[in-house]
């Protein structure tokens, strides 16, 4: 994939991260998704029958972008979660599969 971000952008709120690639596409990616999505151990696993179906991240706010070389981005949620390092592969990822992700996501959360 390979996709370069162009601006990365909190809003005032600490609720909203807007990404934008150099594709020409641009997400913005709620804080509770990025935090229930998270790259980490955590939540991810080891491998995918490992994820984690984190809730209760209604209100979850960004404290902190913390840049990581060139390829990445850290995440501090004000929960106190900052192990994930979001690529920008994976941060492109997101964006693309917002929809759909967050549909699964909150179809596992029911059944949690």
């Amino acid at each position: 994939m390979s996709v370069w971000p162009t601006e990365l952008r909190l809003d005032a709120a600490k609720t909203t991260l807007a990404v934008a690639f150099d594709s020409g596409e641009s997400f913005a990616l709620p804080a509770e998704y990025l935090r229930v999505e998270s790259p980490s151990a955590e939540v991810q696993g080891h491998s995918p029958d490992q994820k984690q179906i984190v809730t209760g991240k209604q209100d979850v706010k960004i404290s902190a972008l913390e840049p990581i070389g060139n390829y990445a981005v850290r995440i501090v949620f004000d929960d106190g979660h900052n192990t994930g390092l979001f690529s920008w592969d994976y941060l492109y990822e997101l964006g693309r599969e917002h929809k759909a992700r967050w549909a699964a996501y909150l179809a596992a959360a029911r059944r949690k």
